[in-house]
């Protein structure tokens, strides 16, 4: 039996957790003889250390924003190269004998890393030849940030075609090492929707209210006299959000509670004419298979607001300035169908340049790697 491992990292439900878990649902039920495992490499570590990183990384994005998204793109998105094997001592050593450590007792055939920390220890040990195990990177926004190791990853998912030139052009990576795969998604949203018949815009998706972001309250709180749409807002674990909304008692917006269930998404999103969500990598790239109008009002600093840069930039999101006239937007882009039917073709587009899904490239790579070799961790 084959074993493959995936490094997200932190606790907290992530797109990294939601990429590594699609993934594996896939090889479970396509490639029932591959092991699939998830581990959360940083909780490997030390639990408490997970735990203190985590609710010092929330409180920071939640009460200074702009000095985070300062920080983030000093030091995780750079446009050069310079950090691509800069050692962050001291911690480095640390984690390369944790990870040593981990491979060693996990012997896998192969590693997937669906976020950048796990993905950079690992590009060390390669570098110095310490680790055999092949590793394959799988991006989750619609960038790649400079923490992610790059040249001595053996395998790349990457989310579009600029992503691919960036590799080949700025790393030196031999392009077929890399593979549009777009940000994975559960094999549930691939399939196209049935064209919508039709019909006057009746009903908003709004998501992302884990965070509880403030503009997106208050784009609810103006939508509460509203005539236009009727919203269902996935609240996720924000129980305090989920008991405000369900406190105004309108029959014409209805809190949701967090969903797990591909399937019970999927029908949600059937049923909506637009989405207001914040520029998550999974949730928008679920929503582009789905073509559905994506809209924005708020977005976490960091990772985010760059996702909002590049999907702004080839017109796959629109981005509401306020919550006052929002709703009033909504319906004007939502009954132009000159707008609407150029908001699908750029969709089109988009996927025009994906090579296969992540599912099918992760499963030809299973498929041919010569099994039950690969673990050992290479010693001077």
């Amino acid at each position: 039996m084959m074993k493959v491992l995936f490094l997200p990292l932190f606790q907290m439900n992530t797109g990294h957790h939601k990429v590594a878990d699609t993934l594996i649902d896939f090889l479970r039920r396509q490639l029932p003889v591959v092991e699939s495992k998830k581990i959360d490499f940083l909780s490997y570590c030390n639990e408490l250390m997970e735990k203190m990183v985590s609710e010092a990384y929330l409180r920071w994005i939640r009460s200074h924003p702009a000095s985070y998204h300062r920080v983030y793109k000093t030091f995780m998105y750079q446009e050069s190269t310079r950090l691509e094997f800069v050692s962050f001592e001291p911690w480095l050593p640390y984690f390369e004998s944790k990870m040593k450590k981990m491979v060693e007792q996990e012997q896998p055939d192969l590693i997937v890393c669906t976020h950048s920390f796990p993905s950079r220890i690992l590009q060390q040990l390669k570098r110095k030849r310490a680790l055999a195990v092949p590793v394959v990177n799988v991006y989750t926004d619609f960038f790649m940030n400079s923490i992610w190791g790059k040249r001595f990853i053996d395998y790349h998912f990457v989310p579009h075609q600029e992503a691919k030139w960036e590799l080949i052009t700025k790393h030196g990576i031999d392009k077929e090492r890399i593979i549009v795969t777009g940000i994975p998604v559960h094999d549930t949203f691939m399939n196209m929707p049935e064209a919508r018949r039709r019909r006057r815009p009746t009903h908003v998706l709004v998501a992302g209210g884990n965070q509880g972001l403030g503009n997106m309250m208050a784009f609810l709180r103006a939508a509460r006299t509203s005539t236009l749409f009727r919203y269902s807002v996935l609240c996720g674990a924000n129980e305090q959000l989920y008991h405000e909304i369900a406190s105004w008692q309108l029959p014409h917006i209805r809190p949701l509670p967090y969903i797990a269930d591909p399937e019970e998404m999927n029908r949600l999103y059937d049923e909506a004419d637009a989405v207001i969500t914040k520029p998550g990598g999974v949730t928008i790239s679920e929503l582009l298979h789905k073509r559905i109008p994506i809209f924005t009002i708020d977005c976490l600093p960091g990772q985010e607001r760059i996702n909002l840069q590049y999907l702004q930039r080839n017109g796959l999101i629109y981005h509401l300035t306020g919550p006052d006239n929002g709703e009033r937007n909504i319906f004007r882009l939502l009954t132009d169908d000159v707008e609407k039917n150029r908001f699908f073709r750029r969709v089109s587009d988009y996927f025009a340049g994906v090579e296969k899904t992540g599912q099918e490239a992760l499963a030809e790579m299973v498929a041919t790697m010569p099994q039950r070799m690969a673990w050992r961790v290479l010693r001077p």
